[in-house]
């Protein structure tokens, strides 16, 4: 029944590192915009509990080694962008990210549900509310700081 959760257990364990490490690369990259700064490190403190979380689940079914977040983190993230587009562009890149997990997650979510497996279910719902989290961050931001960079410049 569970053979491909391995998939996505996976999928989930490495996008969430990803999406740490990326949180906190955009956060070193970017000191001139301290708002941005704190926030992204505080979010990425909340990914890494989830993903601490993650590791009896990851016990229980295995874990299939994955390259698409990794994939998209190493093309997008190593480094940041300068400068206010930068700023934005390097915000959209953690919004993909977070997409690609909160989809997975809701596969994963699904899954449990048909399993049966509580522990996984509780896990996956919290994390679809910390990615919903994440995401509604980076809307709201990419939102606000738009129009002052674009239009009005530094």
């Amino acid at each position: 029944m569970a053979r491909h959760l391995s998939t996505y257990v996976g999928l989930v364990h490495r996008g969430e590192q990803t999406l740490v490490d990326s949180l906190r690369q955009v956060a070193s990259g970017h000191p001139e915009d301290p708002d941005t700064a704190l926030v992204c490190r505080s979010l990425a403190r909340q990914h890494e509990g989830g993903l601490q979380r993650l590791g009896p689940v990851a016990d229980r079914y295995g874990e299939e080694d994955v390259e698409e977040p990794q994939r998209l983190h190493a093309e997008a993230l190593t480094r940041t962008r300068s400068g206010g587009v930068g700023l934005l562009r390097d915000l959209q890149d953690l919004y993909v990210l977070a997409a690609l997990l909160q989809t997975s997650w809701t596969i994963l979510e699904q899954a449990a549900q048909g399993a049966r497996d509580d522990e996984l279910l509780q896990l996956s719902t919290e994390a679809l509310t910390q990615v919903a989290r994440t995401i509604a961050w980076l809307t709201t931001h990419l939102k606000a700081a738009s129009p002052q960079i674009l239009l009005v410049g530094p």
